[in-house]
């Protein structure tokens, strides 16, 4: 059985570019329980909680119920559910699976493998995050699934495969010359010696959702708004203008001056000769990554503010 080939093609709904990460992110979650103790299987009422937080942290921004991929992730072959009276999954419903005590499992050919090859344990988490999420945060749903993918024994995790792609170093070289060596949100240009640091190429849409290695869907950001943006606290407008999700709490002057003040600020680059991030993947980012709505820029809130002044007075 081919496990590495399995778990990358998971069957997933996919309509116009939509993101519907919910297997993956129950085969990451699995594959960590698996690591801390590989015998124990998972009672959907005591892990739904953390199924709904993960699809709510790094799923799509419209909610879907963890018993969907719970019970659906069986149909491809590496995942079972039984009940307390040993039938199989009774279904999406919620209340059918907590009531039945429905519990899953990674399958015990997968457990078998996964216990006599030490390395596909990585393999397999690694080609799921690669594939489905951008590498900015890797690390964090890592964390969040309790994935330890830099083991003891110093080896690491590798999906195995080489995507055919642009090599990595060579389109953040475009990137950065067309945004001359700073981020278009903030204008950061760090440099030790004659090297740039902490500035990265960020895809607009995300190259696991075919995003290109394209000038067009990139832009230069330092890594902290690199990963603010994937992780849709920041985005852009039809204007390319820079949005702020109102669902982003800060209350240090440092969240005010890195984040809430980038609020309507148009972008900086790239120079003139590059191309400008096209409409159609700053739509994609919105409707996939983007969390909720905008907030308004500072001006426009001053300018509501004197037109309802305005409007209470012609009222009295």
């Amino acid at each position: 059985m081919d496990w590495i080939e399995r778990v990358g093609n998971l069957r997933q709904w996919a309509q116009n570019g939509a993101r519907a990460p919910h297997k993956p992110l129950l085969m990451l979650y699995a594959l960590g329980r698996f690591q801390r103790n590989p015998l124990q299987s998972m009672r959907y009422s005591e892990i739904e909680r953390d199924l709904s937080e993960l699809l709510q942290d790094y799923g799509p921004t419209h909610r879907t119920s963890p018993s969907y991929p719970f019970h659906h992730l069986v149909s491809d072959g590496v995942w079972e559910v039984r009940t307390d009276s040993g039938a199989a999954s009774p279904g999406t419903g919620v209340r059918g699976l907590r009531e039945s005590g429905a519990q899953g499992q990674l399958v015990p050919g997968l457990r078998a493998a996964l216990s006599e090859d030490g390395m596909l344990l990585g393999q397999l988490a690694q080609l799921l995050l690669d594939k489905h999420f951008p590498p900015s945060i890797h690390s964090d749903i890592a964390a969040a699934v309790g994935l330890d993918l830099d083991p003891a024994d110093g080896t690491r995790a590798s999906s195995g495969q080489a995507p055919a792609r642009r090599r990595a170093a060579e389109l953040r070289r475009d990137v950065l010359i067309a945004y001359e060596y700073r981020c278009a949100f903030c204008g950061f240009d760090g440099s030790i010696g004659r090297v740039p640091v902490g500035l990265e190429a960020a895809h607009v849409q995300w190259w696991a959702f075919q995003g290109p290695d394209d000038l067009a869907n990139c832009l230069c950001l330092c890594s902290l708004h690199h990963k603010l943006f994937d992780r849709g606290v920041l985005g852009l407008d039809s204007g390319r203008r820079i949005t702020v999700s109102r669902e982003f709490v800060g209350r240090s002057a440092a969240a005010r001056h890195h984040v809430l003040d980038l609020t309507g600020r148009a972008l900086i680059g790239p120079q003139n000769g590059s191309a400008r991030v096209a409409p159609a993947y700053v739509t994609w980012h919105t409707a996939q990554v983007f969390r909720g709505q905008p907030r308004m820029a500072e001006q426009a809130v001053r300018e509501q503010a004197v037109r309802e002044q305005v409007r209470g007075a012609a009222g009295r």
